[in-house]
């Protein structure tokens, strides 16, 4: 044949992902077959940071409506004394939930803060919750806040590798814990050691 011979080059789709190649050799056109969400799990460090579990993400809950802390004699059994999440702050919620499921990542449990917003917050993005007395705020007193820390730091240690949980709190906890500043809606990536290795405010 007079045809000059076709040049080859390596895929730049890395074998890890585990997909699938087709050659549709009449039209001469390579097609690549991904399995759901491969794409977006081998390009996020984020998720591989989850994906390699013996971590937490702690997950500072969504946006609420203006205010610091909450009013003066709110109850923590009693979500209308409390400041709670704004309307954005209930979509934001929805779209980490959202996030998770696009990577393929399900959680072995979602903890919660007592606080309404906490618990909202985590009700929305992955449908349940339970709360754990933790990851309650000590923003109005610090008395608690080395026990507490204390409990979180023990509980890291015992999430076996390749496994994750989730944990809405507020930002005293996550600060206490790792010394990070966050924003609403804010995840931190915390390892056994209790050390952020990855953050996020899911897309």
């Amino acid at each position: 044949s007079n045809q000059p011979a076709m040049a080859t080059r390596s895929s730049p789709w890395p074998d890890t992902l585990g997909v699938s190649r087709r050659a549709v050799l009449g039209g001469g056109v390579a097609a690549l077959v991904l399995p759901p969400g491969a794409l977006a799990q081998a390009v996020d460090p984020v998720a591989g940071a989850i994906r390699a579990g013996g971590c937490a993400v702690l997950i500072r809950h969504a946006q609420t409506v203006a205010g610091v802390g909450d009013p003066p004699g709110f109850r923590v059994d009693m979500c209308s004394t409390q400041r709670n999440l704004s309307e954005d702050g209930r979509a934001q919620a929805r779209r980490i939930g959202q996030w998770f499921q696009t990577q393929g990542l399900k959680p072995r449990a979602v903890q919660s803060s007592a606080w309404c917003r906490c618990k909202d917050t985590a009700d929305l993005a992955f449908g349940r919750h339970i709360v754990w007395q933790a990851l309650n705020s000590f923003f109005d007193s610090r008395d608690s806040q080395a026990a507490q820390t204390a409990q979180l730091r023990a509980a890291l240690a015992r999430i076996p590798a390749g496994q994750f949980e989730v944990w809405v709190t507020h930002q005293v906890n996550m600060s206490a814990l790792t010394g990070e500043g966050m924003v609403m809606g804010e995840g931190l990536v915390v390892n056994a050691q209790g050390k952020m290795v990855a953050r996020s405010t899911f897309g």
